[in-house]
């Protein structure tokens, strides 16, 4: 297995998600050593709910692959399944199955437990107490360890209050109250399925005075009441005239008409000035809700303007405190609250390499290639998103990590400017 240099692989990649697949598809296809580690959409697989469609539209979906010859539509025409504008969570597991097993059918289920930076390369240990070397790593691990817990929450036991990323299946909350926290898509869409899976009651709490409804392109926003999308092309005159910024965006379909063509630019997004890129990020990736979710949400109970201030274990459910000093007993919350990047909390990182590594509020600093402060080590995902702009956290910014990785590694000039779709 070793190679002339004396390691085992040129590159391992740790995580087998959209970002890690369409890594080593692409460093394979540049004729790059690459080894592969984890379970194929693991966390897709095994934490988001049955029934849930994906907010982004179909052709933001695809995983980047060389020459896109693993593409969205390939895939439905060999499995013939019917792609609607709206996909569901199953479909886009099969496929990454499908994916995985043309471009990496050798993938290895074995987790990496530790790496270490020693001699110019990397020594990887993995789960069943084997080691092997590499040349560089790439981290595409996802966002498992970094669910967002707000304080009033934290230590409450989890068979009360569940992360969306940790929820038990929608039907196990038949006949309860849940009181659901958030107004972005995950506490949106899991406010829904709760309610069509048989919750009893159904509450959810925005911290902000809006819900914001994306309507392929447009942004709706009402500040007293659930406000569906506009009916039409184009919506009312009065409506274009407001939200006319959020028509006509990039094919990656993150942020406005404006906004999105930034953020589609991720080269140039590394060279903004901090203030600005996470600005940018706020417009790009605000909390907000997909266009077929107002309806579904119309016997729900919406607090707008609310946050919970104390959450305790009364009995066998949980005793809320508003802001308002209103009081809420419920049976169980649902945490639709996003996730805290903290790359150094990867079990896989230790002291050693996490003592070298430069990284800004949990995200590590990246340069050219995505490569980090320390030489031959890469993050890819929503990691780089500090570095790179906000389609990072998307399946489309496989469009631009993938290729730019691949070419940096082979010691090929990469272009000053590489669009993510």
């Amino acid at each position: 297995m070793s190679s002339s240099s004396g390691l085992d692989t040129s590159v391992a990649v740790i995580g087998a998600g959209p970002h890690g697949l369409a890594a080593t598809a692409h460093l394979r296809g540049a004729g790059v050593s690459t080894i592969a580690f984890g379970k194929v959409v693991e966390f897709w697989r095994e934490t988001m709910p049955k029934g849930m469609l994906l907010r982004s539209p179909l052709r933001a979906t695809t995983i980047s692959s060389p020459g896109e010859s693993l593409n969205l539509d390939r895939w439905a025409e060999g499995a013939r399944r019917r792609l609607d504008q709206d996909l569901p969570i199953g479909d886009f597991i099969d496929y990454g199955t499908w994916f995985q097993q043309r471009a990496i059918e050798d993938l290895d289920p074995r987790r990496v437990e530790g790496v270490t930076h020693e001699n110019g390369g990397f020594l990887l240990t993995l789960s069943d107490g084997d080691s092997l070397t590499a040349g560089r790593v790439v981290v595409a691990a996802g966002l498992g360890p970094f669910a967002g817990i707000p304080s009033p929450f934290r230590g409450l036991p989890e068979s009360l209050v569940a992360h969306a990323s940790a929820c038990a299946p929608m039907s196990s909350f038949a006949g309860k109250s849940v009181a659901v926290i958030g107004g972005g898509q995950s506490a949106l869409e899991g406010a829904a399925l709760l309610q069509e899976n048989g919750a009893r009651h159904v509450e959810v709490i925005v911290r902000a005075r809006a819900i914001y409804w994306l309507n392929h392109g447009w942004l709706g926003v009402d500040d007293d009441e659930l406000l569906p999308p506009p009916k039409g092309p184009g919506g009312p005159p009065s409506w274009r005239a407001r939200h006319g910024l959020y028509w006509h965006g990039a094919p990656t379909d993150v942020g406005g008409r404006f906004t999105s063509w930034l953020g589609a630019a991720p080269d140039l997004i590394r060279h903004f000035p901090r203030r600005v890129r996470a600005q940018l990020t706020y417009h790009c990736i605000r909390p907000a809700g997909a266009h077929w979710l107002p309806d579904r949400l119309r016997s729900a109970e919406l607090t707008l303007g609310r946050s919970v201030v104390a959450a305790t274990a009364e009995g066998e459910g949980v005793h809320l405190r508003l802001d308002d000093r209103s009081e809420r007993v419920v049976d169980h919350v649902l945490l639709g609250t996003g996730y805290d990047i903290d790359v150094l909390r990867y079990p896989f990182i230790g002291a050693q390499l996490g003592s070298r590594l430069r990284v800004r509020e949990g995200y590590p600093l990246l340069g050219r290639g995505l490569e980090s402060s320390v030489p031959g080590l890469h993050f890819v995902g929503a990691a780089a998103a500090e570095s790179f702009g906000p389609t990072m956290r998307f399946v489309v910014g496989t469009a631009y990590t993938a290729p730019a990785l691949a070419q940096y590694v082979r010691g090929r000039r990469t272009p000053l400017f590489r669009w993510a779709f």
